[in-house]
């Protein structure tokens, strides 16, 4: 039973806002309270992130599905054309939108809050082929790692295993996992820890797409059927009367 459109974009636009407050937000504190340690920095950041987005699925979940980024959308969308269970064109669009648009917003929230700029441009340049392999790399297994505890009918644990996922991706991918468009968009906006120079981001985005390609052929490959389960991405959304 689908649910109203409306609410679902709402979801999406203020998880994926959130989601960059608490990324951009943990690491300008980090910055100010460990000033010339990076990787304390980068724990403390990745930290805050991975508690953070597990919240936040648990929270929105129920609601949108908790995708908070576009090529999770996309995923569900084309993986789900078959059985006619994931997104159809109209809602994959609708959530896109909300994604970027709540990132920026969620990255000018952590600026305000941290007294900085509303909007300040990033100026830390990550263009380099090793930083785009990373991005492919923490992309694919987050499509790889979403898609097939739905497909094994394990998506309950979704949230703590996705939390876990990037927290542990910050460390061992060389770009520290945006794996984000819209994430990758917002902290565009944030001339901090975080950030990354708008002349990056197509690089990035880019990437991340393969990546997610590389993901999804992936859960084809190894679940090929996705009749073994019925349970929703990323936690089971609830029906609470919002039905279209």
């Amino acid at each position: 039973m689908s649910r109203v459109l409306w609410r679902r974009v709402v979801a999406e636009g203020l998880g994926t806002g959130l989601l960059v407050t608490v990324v951009v937000g943990s690491g300008i504190a980090a910055a100010k309270l460990s000033p010339g340690d990076t990787g304390l920095q980068l724990l403390e950041n990745s930290f805050a992130t991975a508690l953070g987005l597990t919240v936040l699925i648990l929270m929105f979940g129920p609601v949108s599905g908790a995708h908070f980024n576009p090529v999770v959308s996309v995923a569900d969308w084309w993986l789900g054309r078959r059985n006619g269970d994931g997104l159809s064109l109209r809602d994959l669009s609708a959530y896109v939108a909300a994604q970027v648009v709540g990132a920026v917003a969620g990255a000018v929230l952590a600026n305000v809050m941290f007294g900085q700029a509303a909007v300040s441009w990033s100026t830390t340049h990550r263009s380099a082929g090793h930083l785009w392999i990373g991005e492919a790399v923490a992309t694919a297994g987050l499509i790889l790692l979403i898609f097939s505890l739905v497909r094994s009918g394990r998506a309950a644990v979704a949230p703590a295993a996705v939390g876990a996922y990037i927290g542990a991706a910050y460390w061992f991918t060389s770009s520290t996992s945006f794996a984000n468009p819209a994430v990758t968009i917002g902290r565009a906006f944030s001339d901090t820890f975080a950030g990354i120079a708008p002349g990056s981001v197509p690089g990035f985005v880019f990437f991340q797409v393969i990546g997610a390609l590389v993901g999804a052929g992936l859960v084809v490959v190894l679940y090929p059927d996705p009749s073994d389960s019925t349970e929703e991405l990323a936690v089971p959304q609830t029906d609470s009367g919002v039905a279209s």
